[in-house]
């Protein structure tokens, strides 16, 4: 036990050193003060016996310094004699498979065949394998072929290895159960191939079948060395489908929600604007197509054209049009039986005519100047038909006529349509009487949406009503009583009848079993 002295420099640079006791003269020594300074300045210090966490950042190359590294090298030493030894471990010598053991290790091997293993590549052949002279040919051969354009069912069959014969005799048995042109191209033809003689002969036929119509299959089979022909009628319903519904916002959007084709809805709206703007058409009416409809007992469906296209208004029939062929050509008739009658030209649009051929004040230029044409009166967007085949030889964007489409017919006659809002036909194209060229707009030198119609002849305008435009027939006697008859029964159907259950054969139409014959003659 020792004594520690604190000592504590005086002054700034003085040379004597003073202790606590001496800096503090006035302390008594019998006063608290003075017994907390002794108590201070004679505190104990108890050194450690042995000091293994020594700080090596201290005392460097002190006694006490060595010591401590000494201790941390002994222990990392230490440390690294108690790593694990990372040597593999060996056991015993697994058993190599025979007999039964291996075989069932087979099904679970994954490695070539040649290597006794049942999945992998295939094995070489060995001396063992001897190649064949010629292969044996297979006893039957199925196959399909399709029906080209232009094709026949002779040169069908011989590309697919039939003999000459027995082609012929094919398209000869096709021949009388139906007009083999009538097939439609695309149509495929299953067929079966049988053993021939010899490598220098053909296969002989089997079989064939395939789908000839709508309403017919159609088979060949060899029956007693001879072809023969197996008719197999389809079952068909052909209830037309009429589409019904409210216009609403869109007339075209409402009929395509309801079901109604795109191509069908499209040629509704055309026969329509014949007879009523379809700007005219108001959100509350009901719109009424009637298609061509066939369903076949397989599944298949057969959708046709439109053949009813009417306009209901506050339940009252607005407009009613059926298609319908008298004198050998196929037209639209309204319910009284008027059609038309095909004139030199059509009209473009439906409206009437506001500016006739001739000199008159521009309304845009303010000045007196030649109108070379006809303007009607149309709404915004409504479309602009050819008034009749042609040729287009201009189509676009022309000065004061704003979109612009101008046709060459036969006959020297040209016609041109401007202020157009959309164009519909490309320069170049062959449009036909009725197409949609484009639509009603208000460009180029315009005040208003309308159509200015022109027409040419030898390259010179000329007044457009110099030119009969399309006339209307009247069906009278049979064929409006039959055209009368034939929109009774079409109105009847309900709409989506034709989605429902098939109709069934009627009653005296099925075949009598003998044990219903015979009790029919007892009650007679």
């Amino acid at each position: 036990m020792f004594k520690e002295r604190e000592d504590f420099a005086v002054g700034g640079g003085g040379a004597a050193a003073l202790s606590l006791s001496d800096a503090l003269p006035f302390a008594a020594s019998d006063t608290p003060q003075a017994a907390q300074a002794n108590k201070f300045r004679e505190r104990t210090v108890r050194p450690p016996l042995f000091d293994l966490a020594v700080d090596l950042g201290e005392d460097i190359g002190s006694r006490r310094w060595w010591r401590g590294l000494v201790t941390m090298l002994a222990m990392i030493a230490g440390s690294l004699s108690l790593l694990p030894d990372f040597q593999p471990i060996y056991g015993t010598q697994p058993e190599t498979l025979s007999g039964d053991a291996f075989q069932e290790s087979r099904a679970y091997m994954i490695m070539p065949l040649a290597y006794g293993s049942d999945t992998g590549r295939r094995m070489a052949a060995t001396d063992a394998v001897v190649p064949l002279k010629a292969s044996p040919d297979r006893p039957q051969i199925e196959m399909t072929a399709t029906l080209g354009r232009g094709d026949s069912f002779a040169r069908v069959l011989k590309r697919a290895g039939v003999g000459g014969d027995d082609a012929a005799r094919v398209e000869e048995l096709v021949g009388f159960a139906m007009d083999s042109d009538a097939i439609q191209p695309g149509t495929r033809i299953d067929m079966v191939l049988g053993r021939r003689t010899s490598r220098t002969q053909p296969r002989p036929l089997e079989s064939l079948a395939f789908r000839a119509r709508f309403d017919l299959n159609l088979a060949v089979e060899r029956i007693d060395g001879a072809l023969t022909l197996k008719r197999d009628p389809i079952k068909v319903d052909d209830t037309p489908l009429r589409v019904r519904g409210t216009v609403g916002g869109s007339l075209y959007r409402a009929a395509r929600a309801a079901g109604a084709p795109a191509e069908a809805v499209q040629t509704f709206l055309k026969v329509i604007d014949q007879q009523m703007r379809v700007g005219a058409i108001r959100a509350s009416d009901e719109f009424d197509l009637i298609l061509d409809y066939r369903r076949a007992e397989t599944g298949e469906v057969e959708v046709g054209d439109l053949r009813y296209a009417g306009i209901t208004r506050d339940g009252k029939d607005k407009v009613q049009m059926l298609r319908w062929t008298s004198g050998g050509r196929t037209q639209w008739y309204e319910a009284s039986g008027v059609g038309e009658t095909r004139g030199a030209l059509l009209r473009p649009v439906n409206g009437a005519i506001t500016s006739g051929f001739g000199r008159r004040r521009h309304p845009v230029l303010g000045y007196a100047r030649m109108h070379s044409g006809l303007d009607m009166r149309a709404r915004y967007g409504e479309p602009i038909y050819a008034a009749a085949d042609g040729r287009v030889t201009f189509s676009g964007r022309h000065g004061g006529h704003g979109n612009y489409v101008k046709l060459r017919h036969s006959g020297g006659l040209e016609s041109g349509y401007a202020h157009m809002s959309r164009i519909a036909a490309r320069s170049g194209q062959t449009v036909r009487r009725g197409q949609i060229i484009g639509y009603v707009g208000s460009t180029g030198l315009s005040t208003g949406p309308h159509l200015h119609y022109e027409l040419y002849r030898g390259g010179r305008a000329i007044n457009p009503l110099s030119v009969k435009f399309t006339e209307r027939a009247q069906l009278s006697g049979r064929d409006l009583a039959s055209f009368k008859a034939q929109l009774r029964s079409l109105k009847s159907v309900k709409p989506g009848a034709a989605l429902g259950q098939m109709k069934t054969a009627r009653q005296e139409d099925k075949p009598m079993r003998e044990i219903d014959r015979l009790e029919h003659q007892g009650a007679a």
